[in-house]
């Protein structure tokens, strides 16, 4: 099918296309980097590589935006699965041009800002990441033990 080739990538055509939407967002991330308003973040640079990692996972179509269904793949595969009038509202409040899409830079906007659902939950799976569970068997313990 024509159409298909252009929405999803793949071959040679889906690496030219990860590359230019690659480029595309190392250009966001040093107009982030060079703007005065973010100098006091603290690891801007290693946590604007992390966003862009996470960006490109989730824009599944290397588009350039999370359209609905990015979104749905990305909390889905967070743990965080929405219905669709949720993720539509999610969307709504992040997107500063009323595309009904999120690009880059409103994701890093989003993710920088203070008090937006979807940063909690992607910094809520991050801490979940780092916290390393218990391995082997499990101390014995007696009834002295309990508190």
């Amino acid at each position: 099918m024509p159409g298909q080739t252009a929405q999803f990538p793949n071959g040679k055509m889906y690496g030219m296309s990860l590359e230019n939407l690659e480029h595309e967002l190392d250009k966001v991330n040093a107009e982030f980097l060079q703007d005065d308003n973010y100098s006091n973040v603290e690891d801007l640079e290693e946590k604007l590589t992390q966003f862009k990692a996470k960006f490109i996972e989730c824009d599944r179509d290397l588009s350039g935006d999370l359209d609905l269904m990015d979104l749905k793949y990305m909390l889905e595969k967070l743990g965080q699965p929405k219905t669709h009038l949720e993720l539509k509202k999610l969307i709504k409040q992040v997107d500063l041009n009323n595309s009904g899409t999120i690009h880059y830079n409103e994701f890093i906007l989003m993710m920088l800002g203070k008090t937006s659902v979807l940063r909690m939950i992607l910094l809520f799976e991050d801490k979940q990441k780092e916290a390393e569970k218990p391995t082997g068997v499990a101390p014995k313990k007696s009834i002295a033990d309990l508190p």
